[in-house]
């Protein structure tokens, strides 16, 4: 693999294949599946994303070819059965990385424009049910803010608030018996006007 891993652990992504395998609704939720369930087999995915298991099967291959995805055979029962894993926990990209290659762009703008696509839904679910969970109501955040910044600081800010949701993601869970949900955390950072 050619990518870099950034010092958090998340990788840059720099081939215009793992974009493209990023910009698949399915494959896009695969991996926040095995993000947010750890390991699965082809057919627990199927399950969980609501594809057939043929589907499913192609799009880890998908996966696995881009170096998203690996198997994981120490979690196999027998021979016939394959595990799957994420290879990183983040990924990240950058347009101007791809500056020279159209096709790696319109890639890098397709998976760009889902993730946003899912962050608005994802979004627009909670707010239509989050009386359903008052419990999480209170705790449900959102913040904007308007800073002043070069684009080294704000990159800075992108390593520090990147770095903080690693070390929340990557932490050991406590044993102290609380039930614990997935919560989706997302941050944009980009210059605009009012």
């Amino acid at each position: 693999m050619n990518s870099p891993r950034e010092h958090d652990g998340v990788r840059r992504v720099t081939e215009a294949k793992a974009l493209s395998a990023m910009a698949n609704p399915f494959r896009s939720r695969m991996m926040d599946a095995l993000k947010v369930d750890g390991p699965s087999t082809a057919s627990g995915l199927a399950q969980r994303t609501g594809q057939a298991v043929g589907s499913a099967s192609h799009h880890l291959k998908v996966l696995a070819e881009a170096e998203l995805v690996e198997e994981a055979p120490e979690l196999a029962k027998d021979r016939r059965e394959r595990w799957w894993r994420l290879v990183d926990p983040g990924t990240r990209w950058s347009r101007a990385d791809f500056a020279d290659d159209t096709a790696a762009v319109t890639a890098a703008h397709a998976a760009e424009a889902l993730a946003l696509q899912r962050q608005f839904e994802r979004t627009q679910q909670w707010n239509a049910n989050a009386e359903s969970a008052p419990e999480w109501d209170s705790a449900a955040f959102a913040t904007q803010n308007w800073l002043r910044l070069t684009p080294t600081e704000l990159d800075e800010v992108s390593a520090e608030i990147v770095a903080v949701l690693m070390r929340w993601s990557g932490r050991e869970l406590p044993d102290d018996g609380q039930e614990r949900e997935p919560v989706f955390v997302f941050a944009r950072g980009f210059p605009a006007q009012p």
